[in-house]
């Protein structure tokens, strides 16, 4: 039978479905590549008529947050991107930061939501639906929700793990339209970061990565395309919070088996795919190798440090001398988010046989002028994600710098030694000047 014929009852329009929204209410949106549009787009064309919603939209690619729709929604993330990045960093949305994933703790930081609205598959024959390709923390918002609206996609994959929700739990069914689909927020890499990344990433497989490693990789402008150059790797186990691409290739090549992993042997775990190609995607489909868990699993530190041989490569976008790294703002502002990135790299550091590693390039174009990531200090007010302690080594493609049992002398040293030669005098007048190294 027809899903649409078996819960007529259920389904509606998305105007209607949004029509119970009422002022002061919390809303909860699916995450990034979970964002229900359909539902977004209707419950955005009520601003004019309502006041003081608290919206938590995070890692949005939609923009709630405009001078028209200030009165209507109050803005909360905890990732922000570039449809509500000037909107925090002017105050005109409110930034969460927010980075222990234990489940007591991510409830009680939630509360209560008056409405959760998220994207999921059609119910199948059990009245089972999935969150599709980004399961991310929609489970532990639904589970706090009074009332769950599910915009249904017939697009949205099905995979293991605990990436489901019951048809039961719904209080109202539309169908997604696929005209509001929206483009990825995650902007195209340059020539000099393509470049960059070819050598950051074969030092990285080449001489930190070793057959057997379980790796978690973030998704940075190096990173992301780390499964790229792990194709001579054995036995290779994926325990991460998004899934890069290039990883169901390596599944399907046999580098990526689990063999070796603590959790979830034989599984390559994740909380969502992000930005992959729907061919990537048709390979997870019901693919008893991979699994979608809620960042409540996927990202709690008690479950990660149950790893051996645990590998967390992550992004920087400044790196100070003594190792400390940022990967959520930028001179005192608010660029996107610490995500698991803090749990992953303590995590790492942490495990028998672990390793904390952050990958970027030496350096970044802004504005057309090149600038260092590694810098003598962090301006006041910049965020700090990873402590110092828990970053075991920084690799840039002049070099790996080895951090792990250093003095802060030496960890200047060896960072200089890897940031863009253009900065290293300065950097080594500021080390003077700052740490007397």
């Amino acid at each position: 039978m027809d899903w649409r014929a078996k819960y007529a009852d259920l389904l509606m329009s998305p105007e209607d479905a949004v029509a119970n929204v009422q002022d002061g209410q919390r809303v909860w949106v699916g995450m990034f590549t979970s964002t229900p549009e359909t539902l977004s787009n209707a419950l955005l064309a009520r601003a004019g008529e309502l006041r003081n919603i608290e919206l938590h939209a995070y890692v949005a690619p939609f923009v709630w947050c405009t001078p028209e729709t200030a009165e209507a929604f109050n803005v909360v993330t905890a990732f922000s991107t570039p449809a509500d990045r000037q909107q925090v960093n002017s105050g005109a949305a409110d930034y969460l930061p927010f980075g222990n994933f234990q489940e007591t703790v991510t409830k009680e930081a939630f509360g209560e939501f008056d409405v959760a609205l998220v994207k999921t598959s059609p119910p199948d024959e059990n009245g089972w639906m999935s969150y599709g390709e980004g399961l991310w923390l929609n489970g532990t918002a639904c589970e706090v929700s009074r009332r769950i609206v599910c915009e249904v996609d017939k697009n949205a994959i099905r995979t293991f793990g605990d990436n489901n929700l019951h048809v039961s739990k719904a209080s109202v069914l539309i169908e997604h339209r696929s005209d509001d689909d929206r483009g990825s927020i995650i902007p195209p890499r340059t020539d000099e970061v393509i470049a960059q990344t070819e050598v950051i990433g074969t030092m990285v497989a080449s001489e930190l990565i070793n057959d057997g490693d379980t790796l978690q990789i973030g998704i940075g402008d190096v990173t992301a395309a780390m499964a790229v150059y792990l194709g001579d790797k054995h036995d290779l186990g994926i325990q991460t919070e998004i899934m890069p691409g290039g990883v169901m290739d390596l599944i399907e090549a046999g580098v990526v088996t689990g063999k070796y992993k603590q959790v979830a042997p034989g599984k390559a775990v994740a909380s969502a795919f992000a930005a992959a190609p729907p061919e990537e995607l048709a390979k997870a489909h019901l693919n008893p190798k991979v699994e979608l868990w809620d960042f409540c699993h996927s990202d709690d530190l008690r479950v990660l440090v149950q790893e051996e041989n645990f590998v967390a490569i992550n992004n920087a976008m400044q790196i100070d001398l003594t190792g400390q790294v940022t990967a959520e703002s930028l001179n005192s502002k608010i660029f996107s988010g610490p995500g698991g990135q803090t749990v992953f790299a303590i995590a790492a550091s942490y495990c028998e046989g672990g390793r904390s590693i952050i990958a970027c390039p030496s350096n970044s174009l802004v504005g057309g002028e090149s600038r260092s990531r590694i810098v003598g200090g962090f301006q006041p007010a910049t965020m700090v994600t990873v402590p110092r302690t828990f970053v075991d080594y920084v690799v840039t493609e002049q070099g790996i710098a080895t951090l792990r049992g250093k003095t802060i002398r030496q960890r200047a040293d060896e960072l200089i030694s890897v940031a863009h030669p253009d900065f290293r005098a300065e950097l080594r007048k500021e080390a003077q000047y700052l740490h007397a190294v």
